[in-house]
């Protein structure tokens, strides 16, 4: 094909500079096809081993054993810190109180005595009362992350060396707790954890982050754990761990800074030898009705606490981002028919891992009337991680804050 800069006269620099961008962006294209096969083999690996490897088989009827011979499983202590409320928060709230699960106790926490969330709290007691449920007020103020020190004050009041901690917009599934002991009760592991699918409101920028978890957020955790031979973090969905762990690393108050304190907790206890397991429960988190803005700020502090946290991680997600190296390629190359082609490649292998981990792993029933928005939602993914290198500010929980070293600092 004939482009604007060939023939006689044409600026012989411009290009080579062209070339050279073309070439960029054809590597670009292959990396990111290369990481969306690795998504796909890392979403059979895991339900392979989650469903029917021979050597789990064996391990859980080791563990099956062991649990015949005791009276009953063991207790657990279910932490909860709060502010404000959450959509469809008290739903997710009755989804704890059904466990099928012998003896627990679920605990939640507020920073301010006039926090809305405690009322809900309390018709939660009223409507349940033969579980336990308590309230603790955690007016100590230990760090910069709120919920955090709320944690490290909400664990003096937990009874029991078992600790299941989740956000405040979880719901669970009634067997949730029995699958997440188990997991637990495998010798060597120190914390397990597990994916979760977004629930959206009716706005654009809800959506587009239901999109992005369950086809972008969760790919990366499972090729992470594919590359890696097991993840070395821990997600904010669930962090189950025990008791004699969390003072090894010097307890909540440790990370109470941090706003990345899922992470950190989970690099932690791997930094101690303790595997990190990642529980093939999937729960669901209720997301709030963003604007296009608010999904794009939201989206924006996370690029830079991922960026803070892992920088050559956050770099390397340059090589994922398939639909705009093949466009930009696309352009470049003015249509040539095989930068058609290697886009056309892209967009199976995008739609292949989106299905393989959102459907597949995730079970997102509403995943294939969503990807529409994938060209969207991954073209607005790049533009915020080339925003994410710029600035060390975040705004979180209506507060204003610099990020250094993965720790918050209180803007005045």
């Amino acid at each position: 094909m004939v482009r604007p800069f060939d023939g006689p006269g044409h600026n012989g620099m411009l290009d080579s500079l062209l070339t050279i961008a073309e070439i960029v962006a054809g590597a670009g294209t292959l990396a990111s096809v290369g990481y969306y096969v690795l998504g796909g083999w890392s979403s059979y690996r895991f339900l392979h081993e989650a469903r029917w490897s021979p050597e789990r088989r064996k391990r859980e009827s080791r563990h099956l054993g062991d649990e015949r011979r005791l009276t009953v499983p063991p207790p657990v202590s279910v932490l909860k810190p709060l502010k404000g409320v959450d959509p469809q928060m008290w739903e997710g709230f009755r989804s704890h109180c059904r466990q099928d699960y012998p003896k627990y106790e679920i605990i939640f926490g507020v920073s301010d005595a006039a926090d809305p969330a405690i009322e809900v709290v309390q018709r939660l007691q009223v409507e349940y009362p033969e579980q336990e449920i308590r309230l603790v007020l955690c007016d100590e103020d230990l760090g910069a992350n709120t919920k955090v020190s709320n944690l490290a004050q909400m664990v003096l009041a937990a009874r029991y060396e078992n600790l299941v901690v989740n956000d405040s917009d979880i719901r669970v599934g009634p067997d949730y707790l029995k699958r997440i002991m188990a997991a637990l009760s495998n010798p060597g592991t120190g914390l397990v954890t597990c994916l979760y699918r977004g629930v959206p409101a009716a706005t654009l920028g809800s959506h587009l982050e239901a999109l992005g978890i369950s086809t972008d957020f969760a790919v990366g955790v499972l090729a992470a754990r594919q590359v890696e031979g097991g993840i070395r973090f821990g997600l904010g969905s669930t962090l189950a761990l025990r008791r004699r762990e969390l003072n090894a690393i010097g307890g909540f108050e440790a990370l109470a800074d941090y706003l990345a304190d899922d992470y950190e907790l989970g690099a932690r206890i791997a930094g101690m030898g303790r595997r990190i397991v990642l529980s093939p429960v999937v729960v669901e988190t209720f997301l709030p009705a963003y604007s296009f803005r608010q999904y794009f700020a939201h989206q924006l502090r996370w690029a830079r606490t991922v960026r803070d946290a892992r920088p050559w991680g956050y770099l390397g997600l340059l090589l994922t981002f398939g639909l705009p190296w093949a466009t930009l390629l696309l352009l470049l190359s003015w249509g040539d028919p095989w930068a058609w082609a290697l886009l056309g490649l892209t967009v199976v292998a995008r739609l292949a891992v989106a299905l393989a981990v959102g459907v597949g792993v995730l079970g997102e029933e509403r995943l294939p009337g969503e990807l529409l928005l994938l060209p969207l939602r991954d073209f607005t993914a790049a533009a915020i991680w080339a925003a994410g290198f710029v600035g060390h500010t975040l705004e979180w929980r209506g507060r204003q804050f610099s990020l250094k070293n993965g720790r918050l600092v209180r803007i005045a």
